[in-house]
């Protein structure tokens, strides 16, 4: 089968033939992937930024955010059959260490995850477990919903941790509205009701953003002026401001745009945040940090988006255009999500 493969980091990976993965254990199954999302994750991690953290063994194959049909079960898998359409959750977890008992899987103390340390779904076939997978309603085209794996959860996750702050009368501010922004946007809208603030530096997203439901747009240009005209949209500051670059000097203006009591959610990453302590505690703000989401994330999801108050924007390749794919995403030339379909 074909396989996009990272073979050395700060390299391009290339497409290989590699063989099919079978079933090894009770648990596992096997999914014809009909749809594989690109993340700024798969960028990071061809940089090498990853590899003290997860440690992979190279080469392997990318790809975190997947779905297709299963092809092949394991004999204690009863929840799905051949032939299901399913989504997969990026992290396997095991189930039973602490984190997985109170249903906080994503910090499962022995999970894997496919696409950062072991074979992914940017290929024609993977293997997964049976604690990551979901069953979809068959309508469901793989090709629809495949980011929502890791993006769509990372960007709901953290709108679902703050929801209960956001109440009538509240504001949000989303910075970037691209491939995790825009569904968070959608997310505040679906299950909060806050006022919404979309900033970013691309006109295009701007304009997506106003379809999905941002009450105020701003164009990223200078963080001083930025800074001054959310505090007068906002009347002194968000109470929850959504970071979904966390770089490139976002992380600096998001702290600015807080009233005091806010809370600011990192979901990007790449850059530094840099508080003095006395400002920390003067304003009682907090900084929350925000790992992809839990598999009740996943289905609470999925339940959005059946019920049409979640759709992603997305642009598709074919499986072998993956390394133009990857460009256009470093540079800026994607609005929305990118699919690759094998």
């Amino acid at each position: 089968m074909k396989a996009v493969r990272l073979h050395r980091y700060k390299e391009k990976p290339t497409i290989d033939e590699v063989d099919e993965p079978t079933v090894k254990g009770p648990w596992d199954i096997i999914v014809k992937v009909g749809a594989a999302g690109l993340c700024r994750t798969d960028l990071h991690i061809i940089e090498g930024q990853w590899e003290p953290i997860q440690h992979p063994k190279l080469p392997y194959t990318l790809g975190h955010e997947n779905a297709g049909w299963v092809k092949a079960v394991g004999s204690a898998v009863t929840h799905v059959a051949v032939g299901d359409t399913v989504i997969m959750h990026p992290i396997t977890s095991c189930g039973l260490c602490p984190a997985c008992r109170i249903g906080n899987d994503s910090h499962c103390s022995s999970s894997t995850f496919p696409g950062l340390n072991v074979d992914g779904g940017m290929a024609e076939v993977m293997r997964t477990n049976a604690r990551a997978v979901v069953k979809l309603d068959p309508s469901l085209q793989p090709r629809d919903i495949a980011a929502l794996a890791d993006a769509g959860i990372t960007a709901y996750h953290a709108v679902r941790k703050a929801s209960n702050l956001l109440r009538p009368g509240s504001h949000a501010v989303v910075i970037g509205a691209g491939g995790l922004g825009h569904i968070g946007i959608q997310a505040l809208k679906a299950i909060t009701a806050a006022e919404i603030t979309v900033v970013d530096r691309s006109e295009g997203a701007l304009e997506l953003a106003r379809e999905i439901g941002a009450d105020h747009t701003l164009l990223a240009h200078d963080n001083d002026a930025v800074a001054k005209q959310v505090l007068a949209i906002t009347g002194g500051g968000a109470h929850v401001v959504f970071d979904y670059v966390a770089e490139h000097g976002t992380e600096a203006l998001s702290t600015r745009i807080l009233r005091d009591s806010g809370s600011y959610y990192v979901i990007g990453y790449g850059g530094t945040v840099s508080l003095p302590t006395i400002e920390v505690i003067s304003r009682e703000i907090n900084v929350v940090g925000n790992l992809v989401g839990t598999y009740n994330d996943l289905v609470e999801l999925m339940t959005l988006t059946a019920q049409g108050k979640v759709k992603l924007h997305t642009k598709i390749y074919p499986l072998e255009a993956a390394c133009d794919a990857l460009d256009d995403l470093d540079h800026g030339r994607m609005v929305g999500r990118g699919i690759l379909i094998p």
